[in-house]
């Protein structure tokens, strides 16, 4: 087991790239094509490990920060292979601009998702059908579509491999919990039956946030086979992070434009919780004077693509966003994030700080946080309520309905009796109680009663990285499992750090 803990992505034509088939991939073509398209010298540690993993064919779960350069170590393996690999992926976002970036050289690479017209989507399927993809990126729900996955289940397609990208998602409950999560380890048994005997379809599962709970769990349901593991500290020595309360909703808004004010102009993102507060947000500062733009998942894909450019060129400064915003999406000199609210969960937090800074450059983060009896301001208090009941709810629902589930069955079938039939499959499959024998197919190997709510609290950590006294980046590589990296480690340049400095 190979374990890493130190810590963006650096930033077809068959013609273009003559992919080696999988048995013979010396080590200088992979540094060729890695030059070729990417435009670098050498690999960022561990990148070189991670893609020599992926061609060698073992199950991989890597723990890499924002930034850290992840998607070139599954995108160069697949390009370097005959066949396909498929990537699974959460948001549209993420997805388009991953294979935009790829197409824009050329590339074999597509993505299949709802948003897509009817004419796109029939192009990828006929270059799907006809053998002329190396990379797929679509989310779980578009994977488990009957008419997509009989396609993926042909015999006669090459298979080399699958991505499950934020695989994080697999043990997210709530608003954010996405069912189908719960099905993919059912995915490789399946697709091994269409294959000759001896073939191998490796997964590679990566994510920017995963504690040891999460890494057993990712590696539990996905069935991964003894993974080489590659587990990176999200530190990063050039982002100074801070947290600054705020005694009313007028004052978070004072607060806000203050700190935007400080950053004289340079590029940053401002992130809101809802497309609501994205579209309010954006039109206060517009009427004060600034140059911005919202971005959230409401947008139709040409608009995101258009705010996106605005940014990434200069001509918009900073984004008001929801957190569809920056999956993917490379600028290393943008200089500072705040969040305008704090998100619920801490993984979602390092994922969205993670955007500034990733040309190594000193970049700050700063959160707004409503005083902490909630009497004066107590925006931030309702909102997190309101994400606990609304996930305990949703569990009552699901642990309701769990007696009245067939034994065995289908989950298209609970799905159409049931509306919640999809989340109750999840957690008895969550709870140890259910298998699936297909993507589709279930048993309920348990009859136990299900009775306490199973899911620590996700709102906690968040909490009380909010209101820790203790350096901000050692409560977090603690939070995240790095527990001897946080031993020693006070970074000096978070608020915390700096105010016990100024009192020496």
């Amino acid at each position: 087991m190979n374990q890493i803990s130190h810590g963006g992505d650096q930033g077809t034509e068959d013609q273009l790239i003559q992919p080696t088939p999988r048995e013979d991939v010396p080590w200088t073509s992979v540094q060729q094509m890695f030059q070729q398209i990417w435009g670098y010298e050498h690999f960022r540690p561990p990148q070189g490990e991670i893609i020599h993993s992926i061609l060698s064919q073992k199950d991989t779960l890597i723990v890499m920060p924002t930034g850290g350069g992840k998607s070139i170590c599954f995108q160069l393996p697949a390009l370097l292979h005959h066949g396909l690999t498929l990537v699974v992926s959460p948001l549209v976002a993420l997805m388009e601009n991953q294979v935009q970036e790829l197409r824009q050289q050329r590339l074999p690479v597509a993505t299949l998702h709802s948003q897509l017209t009817s004419g796109d989507r029939q192009r990828v399927i006929a270059d799907l059908d006809n053998h002329r993809l190396r990379l797929l990126y679509l989310s779980p729900e578009t994977l488990l579509t009957p008419s997509v996955w009989d396609r993926i289940c042909r015999a006669d397609l090459h298979m080399n491999g699958i991505i499950l990208d934020e695989a994080h998602c697999l043990t997210q409950w709530g608003d954010t919990f996405r069912p189908a999560y719960r099905r993919l380890g059912a995915v490789r048994p399946q697709l091994l039956a269409t294959k000759p005997k001896g073939y191998r379809i490796p997964i590679a599962a990566f994510t920017a946030t995963a504690d040891p709970i999460t890494q057993q769990t990712i590696t539990s349901v996905l069935q991964l086979d003894e993974p080489q593991q590659f587990l990176l500290n999200p530190y990063r020595d050039n982002l100074h992070l801070a947290v600054q309360i705020v005694w009313s909703r007028q004052d978070r808004r004072r607060q806000l434009i203050r700190f935007i004010q400080q950053q004289q102009g340079s590029p940053g993102l401002v992130y809101v919780r809802t497309r609501r507060d994205s579209e309010l947000i954006t039109q206060l500062l517009v009427r004060t004077g600034f140059t911005t733009i919202a971005y959230h998942a409401g947008l139709s894909a040409a608009t995101r693509r258009f705010v996106e450019g605005q940014w990434l060129s200069g001509k918009v400064p900073f984004v008001i966003c929801t957190s569809a915003f920056g999956m993917g999406i490379n600028k290393p000199d943008s200089r500072w994030v705040i969040h305008f609210q704090a998100p619920a969960m801490l993984s979602e937090y390092v994922q969205e700080v993670g955007r500034a800074g990733r040309d190594g450059k000193a970049a700050y983060a700063l959160t707004l946080v409503s005083e902490p009896t909630g009497w004066l301001d107590g925006e931030d208090q309702q909102r997190w309520r309101f994400f606990e009941q609304h996930s305990q709810q949703q569990w009552l629902k699901a642990r309701q309905l769990v007696k009245e589930l067939p034994q065995r069955g289908d989950v298209e079938s609970v799905n159409r009796q049931y509306p919640e039939g999809a989340i109750a499959l999840s957690l008895l499959h969550a709870m140890g109680h259910l298998e699936w024998r297909t993507p589709f197919e279930y048993q309920i190997n348990s009859a136990r009663a299900i009775t306490d709510f199973p899911f620590i609290s996700s709102l906690k950590p968040m909490i009380q990285y909010l209101t820790t006294n203790q350096c901000r980046w050692q409560y977090l590589l603690n939070a995240f499992g790095f527990n001897d990296d946080a031993r020693y480690l006070r970074c000096g340049h978070c608020d915390n750090c700096r105010q016990r400095k100024d009192k020496h």
